[in-house]
């Protein structure tokens, strides 16, 4: 019994001697009409600390688990999406920036015949056939043509040049086949017009002659049985 229900059972029966029964029992129904008039009872911590969680705390946790864990997944998304376009966008940098020149290139390879084809036919720069001033004009074509094919190599753009070697149709192109007896069939032996290429796409195949095998020789005529 808390001391402000003795002082409230002493109140009510100020006149009982308490060592007696009668004031026992008088302190007794003085402390029974003072909780019973609404005062309060001590307060009790362990209660506290104790009681069972509020309804529907484990729900909201598992909520708040459940949309970090779904922030998580959108943002990591995000991320991988931005990556992949940098890595797309550098691939189309590059590709750009290697064939960028593809039309230029294409149509300058005829013109590049067409020196090749004049130095081929222009006699030796030291004949002596041939005067002076014509041997300047072809050394000054040879030395185009090596400064030529030096910046076409700088710039990506390769001369094909197959003879002899393997047909193949990704930068070839036959034009005829014929008999060769010293290379075997499928063979290039003939280079009827160079290839390029820049980099790595065909910008003209080579037009090749290709060897085949020798036809069969013709079956000798079997002599007639005259028996």
């Amino acid at each position: 019994m808390t001391e402000k229900k003795k002082d409230a059972a002493t109140d009510a029966a100020p006149d009982e001697d308490l060592n007696t029964g009668e004031g026992v029992e008088a302190a007794a129904q003085a402390a029974a009409d003072s909780d019973q008039a609404g005062e309060s009872p001590p307060f009790d911590i362990d209660s506290v600390l104790d009681a069972p969680d509020p309804a529907g705390a484990d729900n909201t946790f598992e909520a708040l688990v459940s949309e970090r864990d779904s922030l998580k997944d959108q943002l990591l998304r995000a991320l991988a999406d931005v990556e992949n376009m940098r890595r797309r966008t550098e691939r189309e940098i590059e590709t750009a920036r290697k064939y960028s020149h593809t039309g230029f290139a294409r149509d300058l390879v005829g013109a590049i015949d067409n020196l090749a084809r004049a130095i081929d036919a222009a006699p030796a720069a030291d004949d002596e056939a041939v005067g002076e001033s014509v041997n300047a004009l072809i050394t000054g074509l040879e030395m185009s043509w090596t400064e030529i094919q030096s910046t076409m190599e700088r710039h990506g753009i390769r001369r094909i040049s197959p003879l002899g070697e393997k047909f193949d149709y990704n930068f070839h192109q036959a034009m005829f086949e014929m008999p060769h007896p010293d290379q075997p069939p499928g063979t290039v032996v003939e280079v009827v017009q160079h290839g390029y290429v820049l980099h790595d796409r065909l910008l003209r195949p080579a037009m090749v002659g290709v060897a085949k095998a020798a036809d069969p020789a013709p079956d000798a005529e079997m002599p007639a049985d005259d028996g």
